[in-house]
């Protein structure tokens, strides 16, 4: 079981995180860190005189119990996991790699604003509780008690620029619904591949702990790729769509404007 202070990139200061620095950023208590200590499923802080500071390994771990949970394992189950995942590895290399796999895809920071700041981003969207509670089955909104919280920004100022621009809220919600099935299934081909040919090699070779260190390499550096191949694959889309858009719009006006040449003669 883990029994060693973690390792990996410290934020917070040079020391290292807090223990409610670090609470806030994995979303749980500081109960819940300390009760995980307790149990072994989370190495001891770094102690500094009588203060403990934590590091990214230990926030990679909370996030990995948290993301098992939600999975419906117990948190004795978890232990066991954890026993077994460490056997015979460094718990630096180990924290390593949970950090690595658990880390955040986006920087992007939730927003929580006011119903009316809301309203002014979507005109017309306070008279259509319908649309508001679309938003909310999507994940765009979350409630959050007199104000609603914004898991991200990025998409939610998109969909307003494209209502400003004149596509319909109803629309916009449409779109992302589908862009999140499509998504979703780009992003499973894409875990595929990690594991297709980097982690079922190392299964199948026992885990030795000494390639441990190559596959996290792999799983850090897959993780930009992954964002920069779809971008790049989806600007091409783009190109070639909207130069057959064109071509089709310019036909079809040239053909009326034609017929209507033709009408008037």
């Amino acid at each position: 079981m883990a029994s060693e202070s973690g390792t990996g990139t410290e934020a917070g200061g040079e020391a290292g995180i807090p223990i409610d620095e670090l609470a806030r950023r994995a979303g749980v208590t500081t109960r819940t860190i300390r009760n995980h200590q307790t149990l072994g499923l989370l190495p001891p802080p770094r102690l500094v005189g009588r203060v403990g500071y934590y590091d990214e390994g230990h926030l990679g771990r909370l996030r990995l119990i948290a993301q098992l949970q939600e999975q419906g394992y117990s948190l004795a189950g978890i232990a066991g996991l954890i026993e077994a995942w460490e056997r015979g590895r460094s718990l630096a290399d180990v924290l390593g790699f949970e950090q690595a796999l658990t880390a955040p895809w986006t920087d992007e920071e939730p927003q929580v604003v006011s119903p009316a700041h809301l309203f002014e981003l979507f005109p017309g969207s306070a008279t259509r509780p319908d649309l508001i509670l679309r938003a909310v089955e999507l994940g765009l909104l979350e409630p959050c008690g007199a104000e609603v919280r914004i898991p991200s920004p990025r998409l939610v100022h998109a969909g307003a620029e494209l209502v400003a621009v004149g596509i319909p809220l109803e629309a916009a919600l449409d779109e992302v619904a589908a862009l999140r099935e499509d998504l979703d299934r780009v992003a499973g081909r894409l875990v595929h591949l990690f594991e297709d040919h980097i982690w079922e090699p190392f299964a199948a070779a026992g885990m030795p702990a000494e390639e441990l260190p190559r596959v996290t390499d792999a799983l850090n550096r897959i993780r930009p790729l992954a964002a920069a191949t779809v971008q790049a694959v989806l600007a091409r889309a783009m190109e070639h769509r909207v130069a057959a858009s064109t071509a089709m719009t310019t036909t079809r006006a040239a053909v009326d404007a034609a017929a209507r040449e033709g009408a008037t003669r």
